[in-house]
Parts: structure tokens; C-alpha cells; sequence
């Protein structure tokens, strides 16, 4: 059955989701949750392809390292950095000098200083833990921090400078494993990753897939057809359940 070109987007757009959330499941240490799975594309049809992504198969021992928390490899490799003392008390003076560090001439840490931000953390732009630094900071919008959003968002974690922040990094990390946390942070997201007025989502869809990937099994046995799942995604699974047929 042909379908709109709106209507295919947005059903690759659930299936490039659950992709996201495997991958986030990995990072966890989670995989073996009952998530849909991503079988292998058929090449009947281009209507029926999507993009698959595969996972790496481990090559030897240094592998198990990587696979444990693969958020290691987007991590840039960085000098050891300056002792700290853990007795001194936070400072909302040095904090806000820490952040003049980055800030443009508008006062607003941006794109630029974002990227000099990152490299000094060591971790590279596109890793999670900077959607983590963000909620925690409560960024409305990506690669940028105004100076409340980051005296709020520092003083809650404690960091005055990029020592202390690198030693939170664990904890950033560690936020994606707690289901409560990861569930908001996965929320925040919608409206934080948003770049256009085109929604091929809207946020009751995206919601929606979290909990789909968490209670439906990988082949789709107990997914009930008359329960109060979006549209959207009752036409997924009639998708996938074509795809599994051939």
C-alpha cells in the first residue's frame, strides 16, 4: 500500500528513534531490555528499507573497555589536569569567571565557545553527556548557555571550574542508567534537539516511544492494536510486521 510522503517520514522517524534509544541502551549497559529490535532491510522495495545501523562486533580485549561505556570513544584525550582540593568550597565568583571564559561580546556562551568549552572538558560536542550537562542546566536551546543558566546549572553540580567539572563527568554519565532521570532527560530532549518548525513528531508521539520501546516486546507479541498508542505508531508496527513477513 503506498503511503504519503509525510506518513513515511514519520514512520522512519520512529524507527531511526529506536535506533537512538538501542544505542542509549548500550551506553547503559541495557541491551538486553525488551526494545524493538532492527532486523536487516529487505531489497523488495525501497518503500520498505530503512537505515539499519550495526552494531560492532568486539575485536579482542581491548574492546570489553569500549563496549562498557561506548560514550568513551567520542571523548577527546586530554592532558592530566591540575590537582584540586576537594575541601575548598564551591565559588560563584570563579564560576562566573570560568564562564567569561567562553562568553562572546553579547555576554551568551555560543557556538564558538561551546567548542573551545568542550575541548577543554575533553569531550566532544556530540557526546551525551553534553544533552546531560544541558538538563542539567535547563538549556532551552542547543549550543548555547546564558550566564544564569550556568551559575544554576554549576552550582548544582558543584563546578567552578573544568577540574571539578571533569570529575563530574561520571556522574553526568551515570544519570543515563537511573530510569526516572534518563525518562526526563529523553523529554527534555524534544524541545532541546528541535531545529525547524517541521515536526515529522509531535511531542506526544515522542513521548510515546520511550514507553513503547520499554513494554513492547522485539517481536511485537503483546503490542495491542486497540490500546492508546499514537496513530503513528500502530502504523510501525503494521510496517515492521510487513517487513518481518518477507
Amino acid at each position: 500500500m503506498l503511503r504519503s510522503t509525510k506518513e513515511l517520514a514519520g514512520i522512519q522517524q520512529v524507527s531511526q528513534t529506536f535506533d537512538r534509544l538501542n544505542i542509549v541502551e548500550d551506553l547503559n549497559g541495557q541491551g538486553d531490555q525488551k526494545n524493538i529490535g532492527t532486523p536487516q532491510p529487505s531489497s523488495s522495495s525501497s518503500v520498505h528499507t530503512m537505515p539499519v545501523k550495526k552494531k560492532r562486533k568486539s575485536s579482542g580485549p581491548e574492546d570489553a573497555g569500549i563496549r562498557k561505556c561506548k560514550i568513551t570513544s567520542f571523548c577527546r584525550s586530554q592532558a592530566p589536569g591540575r590537582l584540586i582540593n576537594t575541601e575548598d568550597h564551591f565559588s560563584s565568583k570563579k564560576c562566573t569567571s570560568w564562564y567569561y571564559e567562553y562568553a562572546g561580546p553579547d555576554e551568551v556562551l555560543g557556538p564558538e565557545g561551546m567548542e573551545k568549552f568542550c575541548e577543554d572538558i575533553g569531550v566532544e560536542p556530540e557526546n551525551i553527556i553534553m544533552l546531560v550537562l544541558a538538563w542539567k542546566l535547563e538549556a532551552p536551546n542547543m549550543g548555547f548557555f546564558t550566564k544564569e543558566e550556568w551559575l544554576k546549572g554549576m552550582t548544582l553540580l558543584q563546578c567552578d571550574c573544568t577540574e571539578r567539572l571533569q570529575s563530574k563527568l561520571d556522574y553526568l554519565r551515570s544519570q543515563l542508567n537511573d530510569t526516572t532521570a534518563f525518562k526526563n532527560i529523553y523529554r527534555y530532549a524534544f524541545d532541546f534537539a528541535r531545529q525547524s518548525k517541521y515536526k515529522v513528531m509531535n511531542k506526544d508521539q515522542w513521548y510515546n516511544v520511550l514507553e513503547f520501546s520499554r513494554t513492547v516486546h522485539a517481536d511485537l507479541s503483546n503490542y495491542d492494536e486497540d490500546g492508546a498508542w499514537p496513530v503513528l505508531l500502530d502504523e510501525f508496527v503494521e510496517w515492521q510486521k510487513a517487513r518481518l513477513a518477507l
